[in-house]
């Protein structure tokens, strides 16, 4: 597997951290109340900061070559 190809991958699952983080955290402030609505706002920010974390490294990483 290329090396793009693996960026390409590991920014697919920032994308879907942050779409679970919005997720979680819309479900969390609409149906629950409590100790529960507090963790599971937690793991929603938990799943956000690693997100950011895996589209600084992509975007930081630059650009990547095409040929092999």
């Amino acid at each position: 597997m290329s090396q793009a190809m693996l960026h390409m991958y590991i920014s697919f699952a920032g994308m879907i951290l942050m779409f679970v983080s919005a997720a979680l955290a819309l479900f969390s402030r609409t149906k629950l109340k409590g100790i529960i609505q507090k963790i599971v706002l937690s793991i929603s920010f938990m799943c956000l900061m690693v997100s950011g974390i895996i589209v600084f490294y992509i975007v930081i990483g630059g650009p990547t070559s095409t040929f092999e």
